[in-house]
């Protein structure tokens, strides 16, 4: 066994720098990194938008303590929920977790079911700097005041690339390219085109998308939706409640989050708000499909059960 595993160890280093392993959300990533990190002597590097915040360990079912004892994991609740974490900051503190890695001579398994995050890691991001904290707060503020609407009609005026591609309530994102109008005087095209080069370049990783069968996952979602709520989901949502942030910040908009707060407020009862989660994850899973499906082709297919033998196989096993 031990031969086994360094044999997979070095053929890992030598065939790939790292590893991405994503797919939709309870199909088993978690999992499967850390059996190849434990095999591998790796280090498993969060690629998940959520399970980035410090306060949402259950409702985005990120590792347990346990598990997380038992080989490197990075990038897990290192953020507050009250931060507007954006996949340019995820960025940076992957470079920070990859140089790391490889300092350390161990491989890294970057996990997760955030395409945006995948594709910056992948194929570079845009250059846009960071938005001071007054621009953001001036453009929420008019957004409360003034309606979604309004500030989609500013935004056709002074960014109508923009405009054209979101949808007219989309309130996070007319907000977004209003803060950066606001912030650097340029459009978020304009700051696509001067993108940043990816950290990890063709040729660099070895990539699969973790496809389970849609039945059997969407009966995965349910019974992990209802397990959170049995785990202390509705308390760990009702702590974050009771600290009163923007609804708009990425963490109140988490999977789960808000329907447990009208939950929590009596708005719906326990078995209401269970549905409405359990088939808002479902609906989610369907977009994670077809996002990587067009957005992330290079990622290789993979049935769950055929996962591990794929992963030998980049390993240099027979």
């Amino acid at each position: 066994m031990r031969v086994a595993t360094r044999d997979m160890q070095a053929g890992f280093h030598g065939l790939s720098k790292a590893v991405l392993i994503a797919g939709p959300t309870a199909s088993g990533k978690s999992a499967l990194a850390l059996d190849l990190a434990q095999k591998t002597g790796g280090v498993v590097i969060n690629a998940d938008s959520m399970q980035v915040y410090r306060d949402l360990r259950i409702i985005t079912a990120r590792p347990t303590v346990e598990e997380e004892a038992r080989v490197p994991h990075r990038l897990y609740g290192h953020v507050d929920a009250a931060v507007n974490f954006s996949a340019g900051a995820w960025i940076a503190d992957a470079a920070k977790a990859l140089e790391e890695a490889r300092a350390q001579d161990k491989l890294p398994i970057f996990v997760g079911g955030s395409g945006l995050y995948f594709k910056a890691l992948t194929r570079g991001l845009s250059a846009v700097p960071p938005i001071p904290p007054e621009v953001r707060e001036n453009v929420r503020a008019r957004l409360e005041r003034d309606g979604v609407e309004a500030l989609h009609a500013e935004l056709a005026r002074r960014d109508p690339v923009s405009a054209e591609r979101l949808k007219p309530r989309d309130r996070t994102r007319i907000a977004r390219a209003l803060e950066v109008i606001e912030a650097t005087g340029r459009a978020l095209p304009d700051w696509h085109r001067e993108g940043l080069p990816p950290l990890l370049p063709p040729g660099e990783f070895s990539a699969l998308f973790l496809a389970p069968e849609r039945d059997a996952l969407y009966a995965r979602i349910d019974a992990r939706f209802d397990a959170m709520l049995a785990s202390g989901a509705i308390e760990e949502v009702a702590a974050l409640a009771a600290r009163q942030l923007d609804p708009l910040l990425p963490a109140m908009k988490a999977h789960g989050v808000p329907v447990l707060i009208r939950h929590i407020r009596g708005e719906v009862t326990r078995a209401e708000a269970a549905e409405f989660g359990r088939t808002e994850t479902r609906q989610y899973a369907k977009r994670q499909f077809t996002w990587f499906r067009h957005q992330l082709p290079e990622f290789e297919w993979v049935a769950p059960e055929a996962a591990r033998g794929w992963l030998e196989t980049r390993a240099g096993q027979p």
